[in-house]
């Protein structure tokens, strides 16, 4: 077992000062992501805490370290999409003063930048799910611990996709918008029940 000084080393620090700083990566897609692989790590661990009384328990482990993995790519994912959209914006700007919103080639950039996001949220519903469900069948002296992972999966899910809204070119009628918007909700029902009565 490793000590608390232990689990708190200089890379976590270096991680949140990379975030604090002026660069806009990592930013909201990335953190939302890593919100939700920390929510995915403490499903695991608390699906090992309850081997001896949760039969399903090492394949809850097995899927929330699935979905962990995702999620720290997704993050990865989310900082190249959102560097290469600035990028493409800032080009824009430079050869024509004005950005055309109507530009077949800045849609096409925008629409992928929108991809990891709508991923992050698809995966961090999972969480809120897996963890829900950890709540539940788990060892209850770790439920805090579960009800913990579904609400940071909520907000992980919930930052996607305002980032989705936000950052698309399309109106609230969009497809990716509304079904970010579902994956939100569903994540925030799994947070709401894991939290008990």
């Amino acid at each position: 077992m490793s000590s608390p000084e232990a689990s708190f080393d200089p890379r976590v620090r270096q991680l949140l000062d990379e975030v604090a700083s002026a660069s806009p990566t990592p930013g909201g897609g990335a953190v939302a992501a890593l919100a939700a692989a920390m929510a995915a790590a403490l499903v695991s661990m608390v699906g090992r805490r309850s081997s001896a009384s949760w039969a399903a328990a090492g394949g809850a482990v097995a899927q929330a370290e699935l979905l962990r993995g995702q999620l720290e790519q997704l993050a990865r994912e989310n900082a190249r999409a959102y560097d290469d959209a600035l990028r493409r914006l800032r080009e824009a700007r430079q050869s024509a003063g004005a950005i055309d919103a109507r530009d077949v080639s800045l849609e096409a950039v925008l629409a992928r930048a929108a991809e990891p996001p709508l991923r992050i949220a698809e995966a961090a519903a999972d969480v809120a799910a897996l963890a829900e469900l950890a709540a539940s069948e788990g060892d209850q002296s770790a439920r805090a611990d579960a009800a913990a992972a579904a609400l940071l999966a909520h907000a992980g899910a919930a930052a996607a996709a305002n980032l989705i809204a936000v950052n698309l070119t399309a109106g609230p009628d969009d497809p990716r918008v509304l079904r970010a918007t579902q994956l939100a909700d569903a994540a925030r029902e799994s947070a709401l029940r894991a939290l008990g009565p």
